[in-house]
């Protein structure tokens, strides 16, 4: 039943806040390796690390594997910040071997010093989308990406991407939902990341933060979303 699955996933998650060592290795996959300390950022209004963001998109890109989900390609959080701060030429090498424009959806988790903000490619229907819960616009951010995906599409499938058939767009505060605190920035990139890569509307609220927070213990912990 669900009332006792819910209660050990409960005991669960305050089992691994509350003892071991902060060095405990608690997951291992995508070439990540998160410790306790990694997960105790998970705790009501702390600040989400690059392994947790970085490990949670992993999660999302496993699932878009299955039937019925859009094929995702997810960006780690250091890609953006290589981008915009050298160029194509430096990032060439990311996709060694991936065509990106295989996939419908592409995430790009972007940390901007101290807030973490999501930019989403979706190649289906030409559109880049910059969600931010603070409620910021990221239009230069949005055309720094098409700029990459110009200049990625020319050197690996040597394909002109015409720019003009492109949709940038920052979303509006009253579109999507917005933290109401200075530390869930990083719960809802991940959150905006799993509605999207699921086709689903946005319908989330801040109000549902803390049980985020504790679910994604669980699903990095088991390496499955639920």
């Amino acid at each position: 039943p669900v009332e006792s699955f819910v209660q050990a996933m409960e005991s669960e998650i305050s089992a691994v806040f509350d003892s071991g060592e902060p060095e405990d290795i608690l997951s291992r996959a995508f070439k990540l390796t998160v410790t306790r300390e990694d997960i105790c950022t998970l705790q009501p209004l702390g600040w989400l690390n690059d392994r947790i963001m970085n490990f949670y998109m992993g999660l999302l890109v496993e699932r878009s594997k299955k039937e019925g989900y859009p094929a995702v390609y997810a960006f780690n959080t250091f890609f953006y910040s290589k981008l915009s701060s050298t160029s194509h030429k430096g990032v060439k090498k990311w996709t060694k071997g991936v065509d990106i424009f295989e996939h419908d959806v592409i995430l790009v988790p972007i940390h901007l010093r101290i807030h973490w903000t999501l930019l989403v490619v979706d190649l289906r229907e030409k559109t880049i989308k910059y969600f931010d819960s603070l409620g910021q616009k990221g239009d230069h951010i949005c055309k720094t990406v098409l700029k990459y995906l110009e200049e990625e599409s020319k050197e690996k499938r040597n394909i002109e991407l015409a720019a003009s058939e492109w949709t940038l767009r920052s979303m509006g505060t009253e579109e999507i939902p917005q933290q109401n605190n200075g530390s869930d920035c990083g719960v809802f990139v991940c959150k905006f990341a799993d509605f999207i890569s699921r086709d689903k509307p946005i319908i989330f609220t801040p109000e549902h933060m803390p049980y985020f927070r504790r679910k994604m213990v669980w699903e990095i912990i088991h390496q499955q979303l639920l």
